[in-house]
């Protein structure tokens, strides 16, 4: 009996002994923060995944950058204003009135539909072409003498007046080369819509398209070899989103070359908005870019050597908003064209590096609103749109930089001057629009409408696109023409 219970006594001592619950577990590894990309990346893909991203972005960045414009052009031209009117506010003043009105020009062009855009888009070029056709007619009667010239170098024949790029009708002063984006835009943009798939073919291509551009090569290159280059630039933004064969982009590559090499030819003694009196102004600006700063003559490269001369004096953070010097009659055009030397010496590289990161925005935000839009005709305008204004952005701040020849183009948003910022603002109205006809953003819109004197005030509610059907199992409906069976099993004409 005790050998038995000496048994059990030591079975139980080895059961206790064995027991899991005595055995060691490994540590856990521990857990790493996550670095500042790990935690923002999230954030900000799920911002843009909102419906209505886009449409903000567009808004915040243009708006910004109209914040921005207003007050450089406030600092660039408040002391000459001062000297010369006794008022620090005369140019701001009109430039305010000029946003007011852009802003009322992104008013309309956000609440009209799509249809009415295509509509409109031949009568806003025909008129342009037909205002530019007007101020070179009058530049040609005053360079042969049958008009007279005004002391100031203007043309008047009764209420219209000639001013190089500019035409006055009575009060009223416009660059009708300003109006010809927004047509080509809406009406290159129309025309391919319809063309389709047969813009493939050289003749469907030539036909619409290269009668209107050598109109536009003789009636605003000759003047403005800047906005030329922008209108080529849309165009190839128009072709590019219609899918265009690149063996046709490099064919016309080559004749879009060729014809800026007759207008750099064709450029005579005081024409266009160069250097009066100076012959062959383009070729000479083109010999002074490619010309060393340390041997270029002092009077051509003067307007180069004081842009400069601003962003070095700038530095990275600048001297103080509204303490620039250069402005003060040594930069010429300091609130248009070279306005992005007045940022670099005030603001210094962190300010422009601003700028250039909210045009980085913009272009972003077009290029996304064109790939999300079912309509054709809302993807190729939105791609034109976005491709002028960067176009024209990038021009004009390589020119001041020294990256790219001068060219004499404002900065969107940014320089001052009416017909560009009224016009710029009617595009990124046209933007607005189509970002809200998004297929998610109209859903989320018509989901949760807004008040209606909000519909009414600011935008209407888009079209509401087709419902989804992922993973359908109904097949699709017959072409006009096939047979489909009816009711009772036999066939029926569809």
């Amino acid at each position: 009996m005790m050998v038995g219970m000496g048994e059990d006594s030591s079975e139980a001592r080895t059961t206790v002994t064995v027991s899991p619950a005595a055995t060691v577990q490994p540590a856990p590894p521990p857990v790493r923060p996550k670095t500042l990309s790990q935690q923002l990346l999230p954030a900000v893909h799920g911002m843009l995944a909102r419906p209505l991203s886009s449409y903000y972005l567009l808004i915040a960045s243009s708006g910004l950058l109209l914040i921005i414009g207003l007050t450089m052009v406030f600092s660039a031209t408040s002391v000459k204003a001062y000297a010369e009117n006794g008022s620090a506010f005369t140019s701001i003043r009109n430039q305010l009135i000029f946003a007011v009105l852009g802003l009322v020009g992104f008013w309309a062009c956000q609440r009209l539909p799509a249809t009415t855009l295509r509509f409109i888009g031949v009568y806003v070029l025909g008129a342009a072409v037909a205002l530019l056709a007007l101020l070179d007619l009058l530049i040609v009667l005053g360079a042969v003498g049958i008009v007279p010239v005004n002391k100031d170098g203007t043309i008047s024949v009764g209420p219209v007046t000639a001013d190089l790029l500019w035409l006055y009708l009575g009060p009223i002063g416009l660059q009708p080369a300003e109006l010809v984006k927004f047509g080509v835009v809406l009406w290159g943009a129309d025309i391919i819509a319809r063309k389709g798939a047969a813009m493939g073919y050289w003749r469907e291509l030539s036909m619409p398209l290269f009668p209107v551009v050598g109109l536009l090569f003789v009636l605003v290159g000759y003047n403005d070899l800047g906005t030329m280059l922008v209108l080529l630039s849309l165009i190839v933004g128009l072709l590019w989103a219609a899918g265009v064969r690149l063996r046709v982009f490099a064919a016309l590559g080559v004749l879009g070359l060729s014809g800026i090499g007759l207008l750099i030819a064709a450029a005579s003694r005081g024409a266009g908005s160069g250097a009066e009196g100076e012959p062959n102004y383009r070729l000479q600006r083109l010999t002074t870019f490619l010309t060393p700063p340390e041997k270029c003559d002092l009077d051509l490269c003067y307007q180069i050597l004081q842009g400069r001369s601003a962003i070095y004096e700038g530095g990275w953070f600048g001297v103080g908003l509204g303490k620039g010097a250069l402005k003060w009659n040594w930069l010429p055009a300091a609130d248009n064209d070279f306005i992005f030397a007045v940022v670099a010496e005030e603001l210094g590289v962190v300010g422009c590096m601003v700028i250039v990161a909210l045009f980085a925005v913009l272009a972003y935000t077009g290029f996304r609103i064109a790939r999300r839009v079912d309509d054709p005709f809302r993807r190729l305008a939105a791609t034109g749109i976005t491709t002028w204004l960067v176009a024209q952005a990038v021009i004009n701040i390589g020119g001041v930089v020294g990256l790219l020849p001068i060219t004499g183009l404002p900065l969107p948003f940014i320089s001052a001057g009416g017909s560009a910022l009224v016009v710029t603002m009617a595009g990124v109205g046209i933007l607005a629009s189509f970002a809200r006809a998004e297929p998610d953003a109209a859903r989320a819109l018509h989901a949760r409408p807004p008040a209606r004197w909000v519909r009414l005030v600011w935008a209407p509610l888009p079209p509401l696109p087709p419902p989804r059907r992922p993973g359908s199992s109904r097949p699709p409906a017959p072409k006009p023409g096939n047979r489909a069976p009816d009711d009772k099993g036999g066939e029926r004409r569809r």
